[in-house]
């Protein structure tokens, strides 16, 4: 495939939870603070919701980002990315292969790819620069209680490994809280996707504030 990868502010990647949020219209007006606040990329994930509730929130998140620049990355399900022309797609290493979701989603849409370890972060850095996927996500750098099927944890010397000599833009995923960003970002990495962060705290504003300085501080 000849594409160049579309490029991509990693820089605090706010990964929604509905349950966390206080479901579809909780997951909204957090969207809508955090975004205003610094967020730079919102994915949609909602695992145990039929397809009607992905598309009608989904609808109103896009509307919330576009104001603010921010892309839209649904987890797993292209028909709805496509369904309403979300920014991309995001998918784990069991869900569609990222050669099926380019072909269904063309050259002009973010892919993203979970990885876990060394070896499958060195398959992925051959499908960017192939320009298949567009990042991906390294984790869980530390305990999630967010994601039921979580991966093994992934050791900071081996997330180091990852890091030295790469080309592909990488964000940190599992566990990270703020005061822990910081040390992430030394390492090299793009960003920090969080969940519950910002999704449930009594001031999204301020939660997503703290992030970003400490983000950019790293930096």
């Amino acid at each position: 495939m000849s594409r160049a990868p579309i490029p991509i502010d990693l820089s605090l990647y706010l990964v929604l939870d509905p349950d966390l949020c206080g479901g579809s219209e909780g997951m909204v007006a957090t969207v809508q603070l955090a975004a205003a606040n610094g967020v730079t990329v919102v994915q949609l994930r909602a695992p145990n919701w039929k397809k009607r509730q992905w598309l009608e929130t989904a609808i109103e998140l896009k509307a919330v980002l576009a104001p603010f620049n921010v892309p839209l990355i649904i987890n797993d399900h292209v028909d709805i990315a496509l369904a309403v022309d979300a920014d991309g797609v995001h998918v784990g290493q069991q869900d569609l292969p990222v050669d099926e979701v380019r072909r269904l989603l063309g050259p002009n849409k973010i892919v993203g790819l979970s990885t876990n370890g060394l070896a499958q972060f060195q398959e992925a850095e051959a499908m960017y620069r192939s320009g298949v996927i567009d990042y991906v996500g390294v984790g869980p750098v530390y305990p999630t209680g967010t994601k039921k099927d979580a991966s093994p944890i992934i050791a900071a010397d081996e997330v180091a490994a990852m890091m030295q000599s790469r080309v592909l833009p990488a964000v940190a995923i599992g566990g990270i809280q703020a005061g822990k960003a910081a040390s992430l970002m030394t390492q090299g990495l793009n960003g920090v996707a969080v969940v519950s962060a910002i999704c449930g705290k009594a001031d999204i504003a301020a939660a997503t504030q703290a992030l970003l300085a400490e983000i950019q501080q790293a930096r």
